[in-house]
């Protein structure tokens, strides 16, 4: 037998619409604050970040905004988080724009997340389709991935690098759909945690998508 059709009554309707709308002024404001502390980073020539510090700030402030979701500390939580990964942006940015081809690179992986982002969370909104099935496969996916990314790294092999990253812009646009469709049908109704999922698929979406582009046009 098939999964029954999943039913809104109008208040979970409302309450999942207030969560979207929530979480889409929230991601709004975080974008535009992570591209602030990028900026700073940029401007003050910030040296790259040691992995080590990435990762430990990354999960260290993750872990907060997750105790905090609920409280008025989690909004000040998300911003420190998106904040930092922004700071960590400026370093890759500089190194980018630094090279011949840099500026065209950035532009169109910025570009082309934009539009990945709006095309598949739009499609997601405009069919109310349920893509909760896809949730334990990208779960696995994305700690694959992972895996293999940390490894190609610590081993250094940029083929291996590349192929992740290319999985990546394929399991962040899984994300996309299935993190706006659980705000839709109700499997998440905390806006704070949906804003930060959503930015950091963002994220990944774009660093995976400048690295491809650099490969492409010889400048990585």
């Amino acid at each position: 037998m098939g999964k029954p059709p999943i039913t809104l009554t109008l208040d979970d309707s409302v309450t999942s619409n207030k969560v979207l709308r929530n979480t889409y002024l929230l991601l709004s404001a975080t974008l535009l604050f992570s591209a602030l502390t990028a900026g700073v980073a940029m401007a003050m020539n910030a040296a790259p970040l040691h992995w080590l510090v990435t990762l430990g700030g990354y999960f260290g402030l993750l872990f907060a905004v997750t105790r905090l979701r609920n409280s008025a500390w989690g909004l000040a939580a998300v911003f420190a988080l998106t904040g930092f990964l922004g700071y960590t942006l400026g370093p890759i940015l500089n190194l980018y724009l630094s090279l011949p081809n840099g500026p065209q690179v950035v532009m169109t992986a910025l570009g082309g997340t934009g539009v990945i982002f709006l095309a598949l969370s739009g499609y997601a909104v405009v069919s109310r389709k349920d893509f909760s099935f896809m949730g334990g496969f990208l779960m696995v996916g994305l700690l694959v991935s992972f895996l293999i990314g940390l490894g190609a790294m610590l081993f250094n092999m940029p083929m291996v690098s590349l192929a992740v990253s290319g999985m990546f812009i394929l399991l962040m646009s899984g994300m996309i759909l299935w993190q706006t469709s659980e705000i839709i049908h109700g499997g998440e109704t905390n806006y704070i945690m949906a804003t930060v999922s959503l930015y950091i698929t963002i994220f990944n979406l774009f660093i995976s998508l400048l690295q491809i582009l650099g490969v492409v046009s010889g400048d990585d």
